[in-house]
């Protein structure tokens, strides 16, 4: 299932009728934030992930805004974009890795559910290319842990791509009636989406689960209308179709179909550098002279496999990936631990401002009512202004977490928000201040009048 191993990481939200000239317009964006999100709804359309759309300049361009603007999503969105380059142009499963996890710490940092479900089904794709099928199911598992909210427009979206990555990993595991419940469910979501590539994987995985349940005639049927849908799909991604089409055909002696099947995948794989691609293309050239036993042809095409072969599984990217890998389950423990300290602290630092707060408001209320005392004004009002920077930094305190996530730690929008919160508080300030101070008025003045009391009344006893 080649189109799925490059399709598996990236999501489609918007169509373009004309990628074509989407593409020829991004030039004429000057304003960098504009570009960035004319790009990204050009590269979201399906047409445009054929692999002659999507080069190294845009992807440049991409991380040169975001470094420009010095903004995590822009990072998160980027890194994502140039992983699935290396993944779809080139078939470098080492360095779509690499930007993948270097895209989560981003997208993590402001809890972009809709981008951190992507790379875990970016990174399962990778894997699922390198057969590897235990991590392939493990990060369709996180990607599905981490699905947008059921409100969100993306939602099916990022579903029916958990839905078809589940099935193919049961189908995988030959756990076959699980690998048809996600199968069938990914239909129904493909069918609200109405996205032609969603429905053609969807119809490809049941007849490929059926054929592998010997259910042959109701495998030819899904097979049949995947075809038929195929002709409207211009992408590389109607070529996952072949990866179970052709062994039905060859299982079941349709030597002429398997053929020229065959043919077609072969053809498509000479238009592509991707090494994912031609390696399946060849193993499939290789199986069908095997069985018309076309000794030549065979030997050639074993020969081109095994070439391809050595260059996607090498021993030192293997050895990469393994280390990719095991930095990033480093970085996740590092992570936890770290927002656990930090949340202790947090907890820590609000029941000191609590404490706090409560002392002073405890100081004030008593020298307010208290009926023994002369108390300065002045000390009122200074405990006052004490308080209002006590209940400031607690609010900052327990805000702080909602306020990073609502402005993507936007420097500029916290502070602005920090402001409008202060602008509620000085008024309702004012008010405790002149209520408090009037009653230290008023109590002060009720002291000296029963101290003047008992003084005349001391000396008329004199």
């Amino acid at each position: 299932m080649i189109a799925i191993l490059m399709f598996i990481g990236k999501t489609i939200f918007a169509q373009n009728k004309n990628p074509d000239s989407a593409k020829a317009a991004l030039v004429s964006y000057t304003n960098p934030i504009e570009r960035f999100s004319a790009t990204i709804k050009y590269l979201e359309t399906i047409d445009s992930y054929a692999s002659n759309n999507i080069d190294s300049a845009i992807c440049i361009d991409l991380l040169q805004i975001a470094q420009q603007l010095k903004n995590d999503s822009l990072f998160a969105t980027s890194y994502n974009w140039i992983g699935y380059y290396f993944f779809q142009n080139k078939g470098d499963n080492t360095a779509a890795l690499e930007y993948y996890f270097k895209a989560l710490p981003f997208a993590e940092k402001f809890n972009d559910r809709r981008r951190i479900s992507s790379l875990y089904f970016d990174i399962g794709g990778v894997y699922y290319s390198l057969k590897n099928i235990d991590e392939f199911f493990k990060f369709t598992k996180k990607g599905g842990e981490n699905l947008p909210d059921k409100s969100s427009p993306k939602y099916d979206y990022m579903l029916v791509q958990y839905q078809r990555n589940m099935g193919i990993a049961y189908m995988e595991k030959n756990q076959f009636d699980s690998a048809l419940y996600y199968a069938q469910a990914a239909v129904q979501t493909g069918e609200r989406l109405q996205l032609s590539t969603f429905k053609l994987q969807a119809l490809h995985l049941l007849g490929t689960v059926n054929a592998k349940m010997n259910e042959n005639e109701l495998a030819d049927v899904y097979f049949n209308k995947a075809l038929a849908l195929s002709d409207s799909i211009k992408s590389e991604f109607k070529v996952d179709l072949f990866q179970g089409y052709i062994p039905f055909l060859i299982k079941n002696n349709r030597m002429n179909e398997a053929k020229v099947q065959t043919e077609k995948l072969w053809t498509m794989s000479g238009k592509t550098q991707n090494l994912n691609f031609k390696l399946v293309a060849a193993g499939y050239k290789k199986e069908l002279s095997d069985k018309l036993n076309q000794t030549d042809s065979a030997w050639y095409y074993s020969k081109v496999e095994s070439e391809i072969r050595e260059l996607v599984f090498n021993q030192n990217n293997q050895n990469t990936i393994q280390a990719l890998a095991f930095k990033e389950q480093l970085r996740i423990i590092e992570d936890k631990a770290k927002k656990s300290e930090e949340a202790q602290q947090r907890k820590q630092n609000i029941q000191y401002s609590l404490i706090a707060l409560g002392i002073i408001t405890f100081i004030i209320l008593f020298l307010a009512q208290s009926r023994r005392h002369i108390t300065n004004t002045k000390l009122i009002q200074f405990l006052g202004v004490v308080a209002l920077l006590v209940v400031f930094e607690f609010l900052n305190l327990l805000l702080h977490p909602f306020l990073e996530r609502i402005t993507n730690h936007s420097p500029l929008l916290m502070l602005l928000a920090l402001v409008c919160i202060a602008a509620l508080l000085v008024p309702l300030h004012h008010k405790l201040e002149k209520w408090a101070t009037h009653k230290l008025v008023e109590k002060n003045k009720q002291v000296r009048l029963a101290v003047a009391k008992k003084t005349i009344e001391e000396l008329e006893k004199e």
